[in-house]
């Protein structure tokens, strides 16, 4: 990652497991006026030919919302889902159709700051067919709820979730905080998780805001964070009792922005929808 002068430029790389492409994620963004822009290329990796280039925000956030509910799917103790939404933005509209689409969900409450985004966001998601309410806070939206989507922070960064708020049997889903500047739940939070299940232990641990503000104040957390790919897989369990509450970090991971691009781009070809490029990239002879 490089940084400076209130810019930053991210870049990550992997190939799909069947070994055909090859690409990156290249987040470029302005902390100062507050814009990014998100690009990922895609290669074939016998040839290097540039394959597709691909906007890749809207990639980033269903690829964060489906990986969040195929945690909740895991982790929430069984039958419908009561969710209350911090955040009404495009992440948490998508990581509500996300779980409705893996679990019923029997309603939902959501808040952020302006009315008018809380009126867009169940206008929005009314062909769910789901009860969904405002609320004029966000404790009050996620009382009562057995699952909690996090999907926002604060102009100045200070937790938007609190550990107070936390009832046993509850399930937190919290996904804005992925780089050390940026909060999102509190440092009682953590604290009082009984589980924290992770999509990228490390990162999650070292690299977020959240997890470094735990660690400063003397919060042990790494002895109960468990990888969420053993707790699909079955090699770890993560909820244990109905009654423990658990959180889920998300940071997410450039294999997973690839491998939806990869399925973005077999479904276009299948639509014959896209733009074809007007001109591509000749691979250098190297060696």
């Amino acid at each position: 990652m490089a940084r400076g002068d209130g810019l930053w430029l991210r870049t990550m790389a992997g190939v799909l497991p069947d070994g055909s492409v090859f690409g990156a994620k290249h987040i470029a963004a302005g902390i100062k006026i507050g814009y990014a822009s998100y690009l990922i290329p895609l290669f074939d990796q016998g040839s290097m030919h540039l394959l597709a280039l691909l906007e890749a925000n809207s990639i980033t956030g269903f690829r964060t919302a489906s990986t969040s509910a195929l945690a909740a799917d895991h982790l929430v103790n069984g039958g419908p889902l009561r969710v209350g939404v911090i955040g009404s933005g495009f992440e948490a509209k998508a990581h509500l159709r996300a779980l409705a689409s893996v679990r019923p969900v029997e309603s939902a409450t959501v808040f952020s700051p302006n009315p008018a985004s809380r009126a867009r966001f169940i206008e929005e998601l009314s062909d769910l067919g789901i009860p969904i309410t405002s609320a004029e806070s966000a404790e009050s939206a996620v009382q009562g709820m057995n699952t909690v989507i996090c999907a926002a922070r604060s102009r100045d960064e200070s937790p938007t979730f609190l550990g107070s708020w936390m009832k046993p049997g509850m399930t937190v889903l919290s996904i804005g905080s992925t780089l050390p500047e940026q909060r999102e739940i509190g440092t009682d939070a953590v604290e009082m998780a009984d589980v924290i299940v992770s999509d990228m232990p490390d990162e999650v641990a070292h690299d977020t805001g959240d997890m470094i503000a735990a660690a400063k104040a003397g919060v042990s957390f790494e002895d109960k964070m468990i990888p969420l790919d053993m707790v699909v897989s079955g090699q770890a369990k993560g909820r244990t009792s109905p009654e423990q509450i658990v959180l889920y970090k998300s940071v997410g991971g450039a294999i997973q922005d690839l491998a939806i691009a990869w399925m973005c781009v077999q479904r276009a070809r299948e639509l014959n929808i896209g733009t074809p490029l007007p001109v591509s990239l000749t691979p250098a002879k190297k060696g």
